[in-house]
């Protein structure tokens, strides 16, 4: 029997999506991008999850748009439509939702990064929370040097808020490869670990998040993407709005329960 293109399981609030077509290091086919829609949907529809791990088997976490398929459908392409016009499709219809999905879960998204995160796959990767990476992986934007395209899945949005517009910029036009531990030197990964402790130090960060407030995490996600273009006294004046409204939550009480009984806060739900 032929194990599906992404495996889905849950485990104690953690749930794992695991891309699965290691012999072709893990390119975006249509059965990956559905597997993966359909992984988000089970994750926002159940209350018992928060949090999510991505990550995949083989040598490459994924290595982005699956040329093998594109090249089949330009031979095939009916009169009148071409193939920009149905890569169109396909990102409006499946690939973008599946990066604004991960973005706008409701609980934390952990990506461990196993290989090669290459086209694609480095939005895929950049969409988690946190990202932590084996140090055999590495990051790879081939689009303008080996295709004449630009980055896409987010990666024009993820790359220069973490790392600068001089590096982002660079790695897109010179298509140099970057390591796992120069990636985490320059910020834009949380953390390179040893290709053997990958899916252990990931599950270790999915469970730690899980026991946060995700309500809050949600919260921190809006704040720091409202910096970006924020001035100052307008980002304290956003935070000091939040914090009026999340300081009378449940969460907030039993933060202080447990900071007055020097125990760690045990919170529950999403909310």
């Amino acid at each position: 029997m032929t194990e599906p293109s992404v495996l889905y399981e849950a485990n104690g609030g953690v749930a794992t999506i695991t891309l699965n077509e290691a012999s072709r290091m893990n390119p975006l086919s249509d059965a990956i991008q559905r597997g993966l829609l359909d992984g988000l949907q089970r994750v926002r529809e159940d209350t018992s999850i928060r949090a999510l791990l991505v990550t995949a088997r083989g040598k490459g976490f994924c290595v982005g748009a699956d040329l093998a398929d594109f090249a089949a459908r330009a031979r095939d392409m009916p009169s009148g439509d071409s193939l920009g016009r149905f890569v169109g499709r396909m990102m409006e219809e499946t690939g973008n939702p599946i990066v604004a999905g991960l973005r706008s879960l409701p609980v934390p998204v952990v990506c461990a990064v196993n290989g090669a995160a290459a086209g694609g796959g480095v939005g895929l990767a950049l969409a988690g929370d946190l990202v932590v990476a084996a140090r055999s992986a590495y990051f790879y934007l081939p689009f303008v040097p080996a295709l004449g395209i630009v980055p896409d899945l987010g990666a024009s949005w993820a790359l220069p808020r973490a790392i600068g517009r001089a590096r982002a910029l660079g790695l897109a036009l010179t298509g140099d490869r970057l390591l796992a531990e120069k990636a985490a030197d320059w910020g834009l990964i949380w953390a390179c670990v040893d290709d053997g402790q990958l899916q252990a130090e990931g599950l270790k960060l999915a469970r730690q998040l899980a026991d946060l407030p995700a309500h809050a995490i949600a919260e921190a996600r809006a704040l720091f993407a409202a910096s970006a273009t924020n001035t100052f006294d307008q980002q304290i004046a956003f935070e000091r709005g939040r914090q009026e409204h999340l300081v009378d939550g449940e969460s907030f009480t039993e933060g202080m329960k447990a900071f007055a009984d020097r125990r760690r806060p045990s919170f529950r739900g999403r909310t």
